[in-house]
């Protein structure tokens, strides 16, 4: 049985594609996952079956080998990094709320950069492994 990694899937399409292990761009619909999956992650491992379909390769009986790399959890920053960035943005906080009880909201330029920071630093706790 053929096995390889989800390059890409989209549920709302309801489709996506594998590469194998031999390198080649098998089609995955959606009707090919097992029973209760409705999306993969891409890099998901999967063994498969495969049969010739309208434009080439179609995986078949799409069964999970193990889960999809977290490319987050890899490049999120280390524990004294992120408490630094963490410090810093509570003065940035801080500093919001003081204007706002004089009755100012932040400029718009500050207020980009914490709304671009409250991003950053919430993307880096919300790992879903």
């Amino acid at each position: 049985m053929p096995s390889g990694k989800v390059r890409w899937f989209d549920a709302k399409k309801g489709y996506g594609f594998i590469t194998s292990d031999d390198n080649r761009d098998v089609f995955l619909p959606l009707s090919a996952l097992p029973a209760g999956v409705t999306t993969l992650r891409k890099g998901a491992k999967v063994e498969f079956s495969v049969a010739d379909g309208r434009k080439g390769p179609q995986a078949l009986d799409v069964h999970l080998l193990g889960p999809a790399p977290s490319v987050v959890k890899a490049t999120r920053p280390q524990p004294d990094d992120m408490a630094a960035i963490v410090e810093d943005l509570i003065k940035l906080l801080d500093s919001a709320g003081n204007g706002l009880r004089r009755h100012h909201y932040p400029s718009n330029a500050e207020s980009h950069k914490l709304a671009a920071m409250l991003r950053v630093v919430a993307d880096d706790f919300d790992v879903h492994d």
